[in-house]
């Protein structure tokens, strides 16, 4: 138990999430963050444990046949007197909306970018997200013992396509077969990198010392020297504030596969990511922020997952902790129903097995079994008072109807559908003329994941077809003018899991057509749950 204040715990809290391309290296540098974190014993024990699902951050049968993480989950680890939160975001672009909200749990985000390939097209997104948001981020340059561009060329990359002032703590010396390793450039030091390594690497040594030559020939150390000349003439120095404030990143630089640079970048983490932030709320509807260190105990759900284990209907929210000092058997209140939760046993996902937490502080994540009483969005706390901002649902790309084979099944698909829905793994429009269930989807790949989990988890054989629908959105205005609309639309109208209206539209085009008709009626693209 610590008796520490909740000010005193939050301000040891590091609460990070990573971005990336997938294929990036990704889930190598997560299981690699957790080696040098003392938080698992070997480099591919993560995977190797097999069975011991805490350990794993992907731990659905999907992602082990696909090799992509589809459900983001958080490890917790406890290095250098920090307690570190790392929470895992989905790498796939089907799965942007499950991203967000997880970004939204995070106080700070380290980019993954492949040092061959810089900034792809996702990772633009992922970015956008985190600036929507103001959350610092640090660049980690990753398969440099790979060919890789040149590293002028990847930093003017980050300038101009995320206007980030790139500032790197490290610089490189060669890459690919050519990768001798990097010199530390604050300290001027130089961390050599040793080929095929999984042991550890070489000491660092001072630059300008004689042992430097059993590492570099002259010539490399000549080019190492003046490239990092040229890197601290053209770049911003580092700063603190500017990187806190979202202007800046901090680039280091290494391979994970190799866990070579990942000590530097958790150290840089622990050193310069924030620790939790006052977060804008409403409390009995005053505007206010509730600050790390206050008494109450509160938090807000971002996520919620179903099934983790196969032998339970269990359904697990992770709840990011923004004030007070939780502790195991706590009652809490659901701001928007009122209900009052006990919470006997909170999952504290430690990647080394510690299962039940005792307490937790502003910046934690825990889990909290529960049986469809907590939705992404939800705002918990010991009076019931607080509501945090909600995390919008986003107007899906794809719609398609859903049937099941077996008609007698009828009554599981709906509760089916709807288990999946509050998870927020896809949305579901219940038309109010037909029997069909439309599901929405932001990519093709989500109803790959929701067949195959509606066939494990559920035991229900279903068939996708394609819907008449294109689009949708959701209906809001004065309720008059609303329900004039829906009067004369009944065709196209829908219900959503919280039972709003929704407008099913064949195309784009008719959306326009039945806003130009009805000016009072707005057509929204993302809702926020009330």
């Amino acid at each position: 138990m610590s008796s520490h204040s909740p000010a005193v715990e939050a301000a040891r809290r590091r609460t990070f999430a990573i971005i990336s391309h997938p294929d990036a290296g990704k889930t190598t540098l997560t299981e690699n963050l957790l080696l040098a974190g003392g938080a698992i014993r070997a480099a591919g024990q993560v995977r190797a444990r097999g069975e011991n699902r805490r350990t794993r951050s992907d731990w659905m049968k999907i992602e082990r046949e696909r090799g992509i993480s589809v459900s983001a989950s958080v490890m917790t680890f406890d290095h250098d007197g920090l307690m570190f939160n790392l929470l895992d975001t989905p790498g796939h672009e089907d799965f942007s909306e499950d991203t967000y909200r997880t970004l939204t749990a995070a106080d700070a985000a380290v980019m993954v970018l492949d040092a061959a390939k810089g900034i792809e097209p996702q990772t633009l997104k992922l970015f956008e997200v985190c600036r929507l948001r103001d959350i610092p981020i640090v660049t980690f340059i990753n398969k440099m013992d790979r060919e890789a561009q040149d590293p002028f060329a990847l930093l003017d990359e980050i300038a101009s396509k995320l206007a980030l002032d790139p500032a790197p703590l490290y610089w490189p010396a060669g890459s690919g077969g050519r990768f001798k390793g990097m010199l530390d450039l604050r300290r001027e030091q130089f961390l050599p990198f040793a080929k095929g390594s999984h042991e550890g690497h070489p000491a660092p040594v001072a630059l300008k010392s004689n042992a430097i030559v059993t590492h570099l020939d002259p010539d490399e150390q000549g080019e190492l020297e003046e490239g990092a000349m040229l890197v601290q003439e053209a770049a911003k120095p580092f700063d603190p504030q500017s990187f806190l404030e979202g202007h800046m990143t901090p680039v280091f630089f290494g391979s994970a596969l190799r866990h070579f640079g990942v000590e530097q970048l958790l150290e840089g983490l622990g050193a310069y990511a924030p620790a939790p932030k006052p977060v804008a709320a409403l409390r009995a509807g005053e505007e206010t922020h509730i600050a790390p260190g206050e008494k109450e105990v509160t938090g807000f759900v971002f996520k919620v997952q179903a099934n983790m284990d196969p032998n339970h209907r269990d359904r697990i929210a992770f709840l990011k902790l923004c004030s007070g000092r939780f502790s195991r058997g706590m009652k809490l209140k659901v701001q928007n129903t009122g209900r009052q939760l006990s919470v006997n046993a909170p999952v504290m996902f430690f990647a080394s097995d510690r299962e039940l937490a005792e307490d937790a502080f502003a910046g934690d994540v825990i889990g909290i079994p529960n049986h469809g009483v907590l939705r992404v969005g939800d705002s918990l706390s010991e009076s019931g008072q607080v509501r945090f901002a909600g995390l919008p649902n986003f107007a899906p790309e794809i719609l398609q109807r859903v049937r099941v084979k077996d008609p007698l099944k009828a009554k599981h698909l709906k509760k089916a559908l709807e288990g999946l829905a509050e998870e927020g793994v896809t949305q579901l429009f219940r038309p109010h003329i037909g029997a069909d269930f439309i599901v929405g989807a932001v990519g093709q790949l989500q109803f790959e994941v929701m067949a195959d989990r509606l066939a494990n988890e559920y035991a229900l054989e279903v068939i996708f077809e394609a819907s008449p629908f294109a689009e949708a959105r959701w209906l809001a205005g004065d309720k008059a003018d609303v329900e004039d609309f829906m009067g004369k639309h009944r065709t196209a109208l829908a219900a959503d899991i919280d039972d709003q209206p929704v407008f099913l539209a064949k195309s784009a085009w008719e959306i326009g057509y039945v806003s130009e008709r009805f000016p009072k009626v707005r057509f929204e693209r993302t809702k926020e749950r009330a």
